[in-house]
């Protein structure tokens, strides 16, 4: 079964309190575990409101830029933003995948989501995140 991961950006690839200069400063980590492991990639991020996905993916250093294939769609206004965003996502397009969030906003989730990897958004992605990315990117059960 194929494995989606839906990328958000602040919170996670820099500190939502990042300077312009520290955008995406967690970038690296992601590319070297991407690198060995790769994985389709929806950008979830809210950046999409403002930018198209063909400027989203110059933010990106190549090895993650190439995965992406896409973002989620409209906002949803209501419980759970975010999750409902990437569910729409699959039922829009009747994908069936095996799928991992990476954020950074535990209230836009179900209490428990499974599929969340939650970051803190002080400080974005460390390694307890890229270890559990790496466990779900490596787990061939799926």
């Amino acid at each position: 079964m194929e494995k989606i991961l839906f990328l958000d950006f602040d919170g996670v690839l820099h500190s939502t309190t990042s300077s312009s200069d520290l955008l995406f400063s967690n970038t690296a980590t992601l590319v070297k575990l991407l690198n060995n492991h790769p994985c389709k990639i929806i950008i979830s991020s809210s950046w999409r409101f403002h930018h198209d996905i063909t400027a989203i993916k110059k933010f990106l250093p190549s090895q993650i830029s190439n995965l992406i294939s896409g973002v989620t769609g409209g906002p949803h206004i209501g419980k759970w933003p975010r999750y409902n965003e990437i569910k729409n996502y699959m039922i829009d397009r009747q994908i069936l995948a095996n799928w991992k969030a990476l954020d950074d906003s535990f209230l836009e989730f179900p209490k428990y989501c499974e599929e969340l990897i939650l970051c803190n958004g002080n400080v974005g992605i460390q390694d307890n995140q890229l270890q559990q990315l790496k466990n779900w990117l490596t787990d061939h059960h799926f």
